[in-house]
């Protein structure tokens, strides 16, 4: 049960990666942020176009990098559209605590299923950086701070 469970998230995390939804630079965002981790090379920018209700009433990104830290990009914009920045942030941070081993009950409401498919890169601690990425792209570009390095 657990290999069909493995191969189900490796296939959703290459499903994202090799498609990528929200893979643009929206004309109208009116926050962004460019993310990079010097480890591998990864690269991603987060745009956001946050509604004066603080709403995100849009969030895209373009970037390079490996399948873990496209997939957690695409998810990422999926999940945080028509949440406020509080929400977004409260996400992330169950989310990274998620990934690093920290934390097992996490809950994102309907969108925990798709975060826990990148729990399983907690046994690589490498690839911890390359999913949190453009999470902390997100951040960033919430608090109009344009660049970010994972350390």
């Amino acid at each position: 049960m657990m290999d069909e469970l493995r191969e189900l998230y490796q296939e959703v995390i290459l499903d994202h990666s090799k498609n990528p939804r929200n893979f643009r630079h929206p004309e109208d965002a009116n926050h962004e942020a460019h993310g990079y981790n010097p480890l591998c090379g990864d690269t991603v920018s987060v745009y956001l176009k946050m509604g004066h209700n603080g709403l995100i009433e849009d969030a895209a990104f373009v970037g390079k990098g490996c399948a873990i830290s496209l997939a957690s990009a695409s998810m990422m914009t999926d999940i945080i559209k028509g949440k406020t920045e509080a929400e977004a942030r409260e996400i992330f941070d169950g989310f990274k605590k998620l990934v690093t081993g920290e934390e097992n009950d996490f809950d994102a409401g309907e969108d925990t299923d798709r975060l826990m498919m990148l729990a399983g890169v907690k046994e690589f601690p490498m690839r911890v950086k390359c999913a949190t990425l453009p999470w902390h792209a997100m951040t960033s570009a919430m608090d109009e701070k344009p660049e970010v390095t994972t350390e």
